[in-house]
């Protein structure tokens, strides 16, 4: 399959994003999801800013603190051994097996504007900042869905109580009007139908299981987009292939002629985060048509293997123009990037179950 990466790769970094809290540093402008409003292109990125520590021994957290709408910093010693510091994004509790304590960055939505796809203007402050009880330790990874002239962005809303998906909607990308945590911990990676099928509202959603089951793909559905139901089991993790460690929602799903195309990510055990592809029924997309044997695109380009977190590539949203899938995608869990494929192919490349 011809994948063909822009020149300009990659399009926004770290570097080019100035941090909006004072003693932060940016170390991700990354999976953002993606609008088209009027002339130009916006890209919803997810901005995560850690605070700097002048001793290396010296571990920060940052926590939104809901009561004064300000950052708490709570600080750690590397030498602390109740503490695993293995992971950069992280602070584990030893005593609590599987699950993070504090995260050492916050995240935000802010917005990069362009009218050409490719060369983008930053917005000096956030879009969408934590703003409640449930968003104490930021929002992540948003989507974008227009209906109509309202655009609904929904995203990762992360706390000590755990994550969830987050539902804000807007008609003029500066007003928002927040409508709550729609789908409750632990959930993320939820894509929204741009229409309803057979007077429904559907959407993706994926589940973090602790108990039994594995991080799948399910699909809901609703009379209003704020409560949901009807929860069924849609696509599953396929032991020794590409998605075998987990999987989830990427784009918001494309309506073809053949069925709903949605764009979605895999990832391995050892977490290499390829992106692929499954065709849903135009008119039952709980029915699953076909779906890719191999990636459509995997983590070739040095900025998509090396990074905070290499060997990723992870779209949040996507734009098509004739047979054209402009597809943006974070990479590396640090810059973004955009990658144009053929619709045609895509689908031509899929397996039938």
């Amino acid at each position: 399959m011809k994948i063909y990466r822009y020149e300009e790769n990659p399009l926004i970094v770290p570097a080019q994003v100035p941090a909006y809290h004072e003693g932060f540093e940016v170390i991700g402008a990354f999976n953002a999801g993606i609008a088209k409003y009027g002339e130009e292109i916006l890209m919803l990125l997810r901005v995560a800013e850690r605070p700097v520590s002048e001793d290396p021994r010296v571990v920060k957290a940052p926590v939104y603190l809901p009561e004064t709408g300000k950052l708490d910093l709570i600080e750690f010693n590397t030498d602390d051994e109740r503490y695993d510091f293995s992971d950069p994004r992280v602070i584990r509790n030893k005593a609590q097996s599987g699950s993070f304590e504090y995260l050492t960055s916050l995240s935000y939505i802010r917005i990069a504007r362009s009218r050409d796809g490719r060369r983008f203007t930053i917005d000096d402050a956030p879009f969408i900042y934590p703003s409640g009880p449930l968003e104490t330790f930021g929002i992540e990874d948003p989507r974008v869905t227009q209906i109509g002239d309202t655009y609904y962005i929904y995203f990762s809303a992360v706390s000590p109580v755990g994550i969830g998906e987050a539902l804000v909607s807007t008609t003029d990308f500066v007003t928002t009007r927040h409508h709550g945590m729609i789908f409750g911990p632990d959930n993320k990676d939820v894509l929204i139908f741009p229409e309803k099928i057979g007077g429904k509202y559907y959407a993706l959603h994926r589940p973090t299981t602790k108990s039994t089951g594995n991080p799948e793909i399910w699909i809901a559905e609703s009379d209003n987009l704020v409560y949901w139901g009807n929860h069924k089991h849609l696509l599953g993790l396929r032991p020794g292939r590409w998605d075998s460690g987990r999987i989830g929602g990427g784009a918001v799903p494309i309506r073809t002629e053949k069925g709903w195309l949605e764009l979605y990510h895999g990832a391995t055990p050892d977490h290499r985060y390829c992106m692929g592809a499954v065709l849903l029924d135009l008119n039952d997309p709980s029915k699953v048509i076909a779906r890719s044997g191999h990636p459509i695109m995997e983590p070739e380009a040095p900025y998509e293997q090396n990074g905070f977190f290499g060997d990723v590539v992870f779209s949040c949203g996507a734009l098509v123009e004739g047979d054209t899938i402009k597809m943006y995608y974070g990479v590396a869990d640090t810059s973004m990037a955009c990658a144009e494929l053929s619709l045609r192919e895509v689908l031509d490349s899929l397996e039938y179950v």
